[in-house]
């Protein structure tokens, strides 16, 4: 697939972008997951370790389009 610019209301934005934001809601999910289980105490720098998720969703959901 051709990764192209989308027509978002009349303004041509790049497909990143919007992966990048519909990583972030994934990612406000999974957070509020960890929250609610208290699992951020098990690691050693959970500021690090939200980066490291983001960045994982955000190639996974990339590689999905992108097949």
């Amino acid at each position: 697939m051709r990764f192209t610019e989308i027509n978002f209301f009349g303004v041509y934005v790049a497909p990143i972008s919007l992966m990048m934001v519909a990583t972030w809601l994934i990612l406000i999910g999974l957070r509020w997951i960890a929250a609610r289980f208290d699992l951020l105490r098990h690691v050693w720098h959970p500021a690090l370790f939200t980066l490291a998720v983001y960045m994982i969703v955000l190639s996974s959901i990339v590689l999905v389009i992108a097949h």
